[in-house]
């Protein structure tokens, strides 16, 4: 087989192996009857029903889409003014200062969440609402910290140095240059932090327990009743919105350059 023909084979190779998982789940979500099999036994999408109509998920739907979306926000706000503050004025403290904000991330997750049950605690705000949404901002604050500095690094100096030339005061260059140029970086960022808040179990449980019952928890939670295809349900749909996400992030945002292309040479 010749080197033409061997790649796009191997690369669709690849990708059928890759895509195995979710169709196995696709499957098994589609049984009829309450079991976890695959081929399915029966086709039915009773299942997809139950996820939205049981009160105990449709509940776990919410609070993960509640706090996938304000921990997002909380994530971009501590993050753009760094990822600004650090590019804007070149401190010497500010390779310390990136490193605290990618700290959370680089930590193992059950580490940083003891470090956020042993606060919630003593504050008295273990098992709330709040303390879940602030805690998964703390913990994803590296990928808008991350994606925003790669946007802001891929601003010409020139540009800037044009803007302060003709008088433009800091805050007058930010909103009408810097930041049309950062904004899909910073959409990036949200993404980032929204898909992985959506599937983050262990601060979630750590911080709020039972009280605040996110889809992970309450996919735990169910297996203590056994197995259930609602489970799988939950992980296509997952699945399923990160792919929306990211596909639109492919689509509108800077990808080539989110994944190291410094240079359009790179690109």
């Amino acid at each position: 087989m010749s080197a033409r023909l061997f790649r796009p084979f191997f690369m669709g190779l690849v990708g059928l192996v890759m895509a195995m998982p979710l169709l196995v789940l696709a499957g098994v979500s589609l049984n009829a009857r309450k079991r976890l099999l695959f081929p399915p036994d029966g086709l039915s999408l009773r299942w997809y029903g139950e996820l939205f109509s049981d009160a105990g998920w449709l509940n776990a739907v919410k609070n993960s889409l509640a706090i996938a979306s304000l921990s997002g926000l909380a994530a971009l706000s501590v993050a753009l003014p760094l990822a600004w503050f650090l590019w804007r004025y070149r401190v010497r403290y500010a390779r310390v200062l990136f490193g605290l904000g990618v700290a959370p991330f680089i930590l193992p997750p059950v580490i940083t969440a003891l470090g956020f049950l042993s606060f919630w605690a003593t504050v008295g705000m273990y098992g709330q609402f709040t303390a879940v949404v602030i805690s998964h901002g703390i913990f994803f604050v590296t990928l808008p910290l991350v994606t925003i500095s790669l946007g802001l690094e891929s601003i010409e100096a020139e540009v800037v140095e044009a803007a302060e030339t003709m008088g433009a005061r800091e805050m007058a260059m930010f909103r009408t240059i810097v930041l049309p140029l950062v904004r899909p970086y910073i959409f990036s960022g949200y993404a980032f932090a929204f898909v992985l808040s959506l599937n983050e179990y262990i601060i979630a449980y750590m911080v709020a327990g039972f009280t605040v019952e996110t889809l992970p928890i309450k996919i735990f939670n169910s297996l203590r009743y056994g197995y259930t295809p609602v489970m799988a349900v939950v992980a296509v749909l997952f699945v399923m919105l990160a792919m929306a996400v990211f596909g639109l992030l492919a689509r509108f945002g800077d990808l080539p350059r989110l994944l190291g292309a410094w240079t359009p040479e790179d690109r």
